[in-house]
Formats: structure tokens, sequence, C-alpha cells
């Protein structure tokens, strides 16, 4: 039987009649329709793009010229969001109802989908991650045996690269999930895809094979545009057309259009795969180095990320209060700043540390170094 999003779309979403703007219907010529205003920006510097007037609604030259990126069928298959936030608050205020509906994560994970739970009033059910070892991989069976036991769960989210695991989840353990019998969406966030340096990467090629799967992704981390903010969201172009009906109408500005577009051409993409493929070089060089540094224990998870989980010794266990005293001592007194995630679950003693220039990543070591010998 056909996959229908009856089963999993508020029924309100689905009879909403979208708002249509003014660029839906006309984009060029004498344009008074929108109320813009017609003698231009009050900018004191000439800036490329017409800032006076609404963006296009759907900015279909970026989605051409990322899909052509990720070999995906159409643009009908992708939404462009106001960075990958929006579009996991979207996701939950399409399909789960406040005060009802559950959504499903595997701890540790990013924190967004239980904040963004909470403002929509969407109860959170937590299925943690295999942890030993630094496995950091899906308990399969109990992530299908909780979904059986909340039959209000619409969205699981599943974190590939995880953060701040920074491990990619099986690929078989994520088909084991849209091949059974749940029929709520199943969301893979791949924010750090691009850092992956083995065989199993991105799942969006799946969109058509699997209707209830949506694959996020961003151009945040590899491509450097953390200040653009925008996300794209992949799935079954039914699914992205509720979005779009959902989304505010104006939701990507002309900026940050025009910039995503000039990323995403070839000369773009070729940079993007420079930078990446020398971050992945000093990501090996930065775990090289901390494995005989004295006081810090394992590098946690798979390391296909742009970051890695160190843990912090004391006593040759992983300590929470040393890990922290560090992460605090090398932000206020020597201006490097790493994360402390010790609190969260599976990941006792740790300082999560993003790669950065060689400069940097040696900066950081020294000081590292420095600090450990302090406490």
């Amino acid at each position: 039987m056909p996959y229908s999003l009856d089963k999993v779309i508020r029924p309100n979403i689905l009879q909403l009649q979208p708002y249509r703007c003014a660029r839906d219907d006309y984009d060029s010529g004498i344009l008074l329709d929108a109320n813009e205003n017609a003698y231009g920006p009050s900018l004191t510097t000439q800036r490329p793009g017409a800032l006076h007037r609404y963006p296009d609604p759907y900015h279909v030259q970026v989605k051409e010229a990322f899909i052509k990126l990720r070999q995906l069928p159409s643009t009908r298959h992708v939404f462009l969001g106001v960075g990958s936030d929006e579009v996991i608050d979207l996701l939950m205020r399409v399909a789960c109802i406040p005060a009802h509906d559950k959504i499903l994560i595997t701890p540790p994970t990013y924190g967004m989908y239980s904040v963004c739970a909470h403002i929509n009033d969407v109860q959170v059910v937590k299925t943690p991650l295999v942890v030993e070892g630094g496995a950091y991989q899906l308990d399969t069976e109990k992530v299908l045996d909780d979904l059986k036991a909340n039959p209000q769960v619409k969205l699981v989210f599943l974190c590939s690269p995880g953060n701040p695991t920074g491990t990619c989840l099986s690929h078989a353990s994520i088909r084991q999930v849209l091949e059974s019998d749940y029929e709520g969406l199943v969301v893979v966030d791949e924010a750090y895809v691009d850092f992956v340096d083995k065989e199993e990467g991105s799942v969006a090629q799946w969109v058509d094979r699997y209707p209830n799967l949506v694959v996020m992704q961003t151009l945040s981390k590899s491509f450097g545009l953390a200040g653009i903010r925008l996300g794209i969201a992949v799935g079954h172009p039914d699914l992205i057309q509720v979005l779009n009906n959902t989304k505010a109408p104006y939701n990507i500005g002309t900026p940050s259009a025009q910039i995503a577009q000039e990323a995403l051409s070839e000369q773009g993409v070729a940079r993007m795969m420079d930078y990446r493929q020398r971050l992945i070089s000093q990501r090996q060089h930065v775990i090289d180095t901390l494995r005989s540094v004295k006081g810090v224990g394992r590098i946690l998870g798979g390391n296909d990320a742009n970051f890695i989980l160190v843990e912090i010794l004391d006593n040759d266990k992983p300590c929470n209060v040393r890990a922290e005293k560090i992460y605090k001592y090398m932000a206020e007194s020597m201006d490097v700043v790493v994360r402390f995630r010790g609190k969260e679950y599976g990941c006792e003693g740790c300082l999560r540390i993003t790669i950065g220039t060689e400069e940097e990543n040696k900066t950081m070591i020294d000081k590292l170094v420095e600090s450990l010998a302090t406490f």
C-alpha cells in the first residue's frame, strides 16, 4: 500500500490554504503589487540584487545547484530553511499535535531537537545510543520497541554524523527503522556529512525509495557559511510541498540565496572540497598528536565530522570535574574555546574540539597541554 502523509501530517495542515505572496504570480515588469519601496534600499553603498524587492519564495536556482551536487531527482525534493533549525521546527509543527504527540531522539544528540519539542509542547522519547567503547550506534531493537510502545511518536530524529559523537550511524540500522512498521517520519540530520571519509555517507538519495524519510543538510559546516543561515531538507515532493505551504512566505533573503548559489557553483564546490580535505587531514593530525598527551584519554566515536570528542582523565579515568575546569581555564585565560560535553549521555569527561586551521590546532594543543599541567 502506498505511503500516505495522512498518517503523520496534522489534518489542519493538510487542509491549509497557503498564503499566496506577490512573487508567486509575477516577478518582472513595473511591480506595484507588494507595497515595496520603489526608490530602492536606504543603503549608503550599492549592493548586488534588488534588495528593495521581496525575494523569490522558492529560490529554484539554488535548488538546481544543490540537486546537481547531491544527484537528486528534482528541485521538488528540496526545501530551503533558515538553517536546519527552521526545518526541525517546521517538521514538528506540521506533524505533532501539541500536548499529544511525541518525537524520539537518540542521546547523546543535537540539543535543538529537545528544545524545539519543548517550545512546541511535544513530548520526547529518549532511546540512548549504544555508547560502550565510543560506538555511538543505534540500539535498533530498542528504538523499534520504543516506537511500538509510543504510537504517538510522529518524528524520529537520527543525527548522522552525530553531534557531539562525530559518528556516522550504520546505513543498515537506518534502513531497519525505515523498513519497520513505523509510519511516522524518519529525519536523518546530515549537517556534517561532507566530512565523512568512508564509503557510508549520505542517505539523501534514498528519498524516492522511502517516502517517510527526510534528510537535513546545511551550508553552515563544510561550505563555511554559518552566517547566512541556510538549511536544506530533502524528501518526497508531497512532504516538501507541505513544508513550502507552511513556511513564512519569504523565509530566505536575497543576499543569503545569492551567496548560496555562488557556493554551490562548480568553483564554489571545488573550494569546499579543498577545505574539506584540509580539515580531514588536520583532524587526523590532531588525533595522532593528542593520543600521546598525558591526561588525554580516548578519542571517542568514528571521527566522521569536523570535530573530535576527547576524554580528559584524572587518575586514568574520565573526569567531568577536571574536564570542565580545563574548558573554562582555556576559554577565560588562554583565549582558546572548546566545548565541555561531559554531562551528555555516554560522554563523561569529554571535550568536543572543533578542527581549526593548522595554526589554531597547534595553539589549541599547546594550551591544552599547559592546562593539563595546571589542573
